[in-house]
């Protein structure tokens, strides 16, 4: 599972994160849902093992994030925000650049095309990552998320300058994923989290002048419409 406890970030004075828990077993799909500048990404970073938390723990699948940070990693798949990649490299190249980074050899290596043909990526194989469009960068994010089929998945604004036809092809990937996944989905679109969450939770500030974002109780196991 993913289990968060107490998790809070400080940077001086402005806390950015504060005191959040919460729990996501296998077969749930999270959302994360709050207003811009309320936590939502430096919780995300903090759970794939970016971001030092101030105080507090997390751990994938049993593995801290600071401890035992290669044992927790390798059971994630994150999605950052901006998706941000080598922008030199050709996405072929960077694609290829990730399964070798995830050991993806021999019979796993087909692991690769399968991702390339999902996430419809055939067309700009060859052009440079800083050439191509919003949606493009966003789908190559996702690309190299799932890339070693990673049992959870931490995505954040994971359709962010899709188009509809993309959202949904998008949404459907993560529907099919989450049959033996545990997945989190930032966002602050309540559409999405209609669309594929099982429950949501919320974070918000408290303070417009203090940062300091809750946690709340999660929701109940519909999502809201």
């Amino acid at each position: 599972m993913i289990k968060t406890e107490h998790l809070s970030k400080h940077y001086d004075r402005l806390t950015a994160v504060d005191d959040v828990t919460f729990e996501v077993r296998p077969g749930e799909v999270l959302g994360f849902l709050g207003p811009n500048g309320a936590g939502k990404t430096t919780t995300m970073r903090m759970l794939a093992g970016f971001v030092t938390p101030s105080a507090g723990r997390a751990s994938i699948c049993g593995h801290d994030v600071e401890a035992d940070a290669l044992a927790a990693k390798a059971c994630l798949g994150y999605l950052p925000e901006g998706a941000p990649a080598y922008g030199e490299m050709t996405v072929r190249g960077f694609l290829t650049f990730i399964a070798d980074l995830r050991g993806l050899d021999g019979p796993r290596r087909a692991r690769l095309d399968y991702v390339i043909g999902r996430l419809q990526l055939e067309s700009v194989l060859e052009q440079t990552v800083d050439t191509l469009s919003k949606g493009f960068r966003r789908r190559v994010g996702l690309a190299q998320a799932i890339m070693h089929d990673p049992p959870v998945m931490v995505l954040d604004e994971p359709t962010d300058g899709l188009d509809p036809n993309q959202k949904h092809e998008v949404r459907t990937l993560i529907n099919e994923m989450s049959r033996d996944k545990i997945i989190v989905i930032s966002t602050h679109i309540l559409e999405e989290v209609d669309a594929v969450c099982t429950r949501a939770i919320i974070i918000a500030r408290a303070s417009a002048r203090r940062a300091s974002p809750r946690c709340r109780a999660p929701a109940p196991p519909s999502c809201p419409p």
